[in-house]
């Protein structure tokens, strides 16, 4: 339209611009999770304090909850792709549950968990800013 009002095809393809992003930053996410478990379980003296400095866990449990975290959130960003009203509440939820297991990580390898936290609050700002229509 000619007097600077949006249409809805301009609406659809800025929110779906951010489905897919979100979606695609939760694809990377989750293959950084997947590789930060990986390494948890088979290689635990890559990360910077040993294992009696973890608040909670050992590596290897650590490894088996950042494993199946960047699993569920490659898994998940399916829900973000079909562009239905839900998959932004899945995409929202694990983002964040991944944010705060990265957090409990972070005195292990603080430069990854920053890297993976960051990735988790750009998903759920892109999830957030997709609009609520289904396409």
């Amino acid at each position: 339209m000619s007097n600077g009002h949006i249409t809805n095809s301009h609406m659809t393809t800025s929110s779906s611009g951010w489905r897919d992003f979100a979606g695609t930053m939760m694809i990377v996410g989750g293959i950084f999770q997947t590789i930060s478990g990986l390494v948890a379980l088979f290689k635990p003296a890559q990360f910077v304090v040993s294992q009696s400095h973890l608040l909670i866990f050992n590596f290897t449990t650590w490894g088996w909850i950042q494993l199946i975290a960047g699993i569920v959130l490659l898994l998940s960003s399916a829900s973000m792709f079909a562009g239905r009203f839900w998959g932004r509440f899945v995409t929202i939820f694990f983002a964040t549950i991944s944010a705060i297991v990265n957090f409990g990580f972070i005195w292990a390898y603080p430069l990854w968990s920053l890297i993976i936290i960051v990735l988790d609050v750009l998903v759920i700002y892109g999830a957030a800013m997709h609009g609520g229509e289904e396409i």
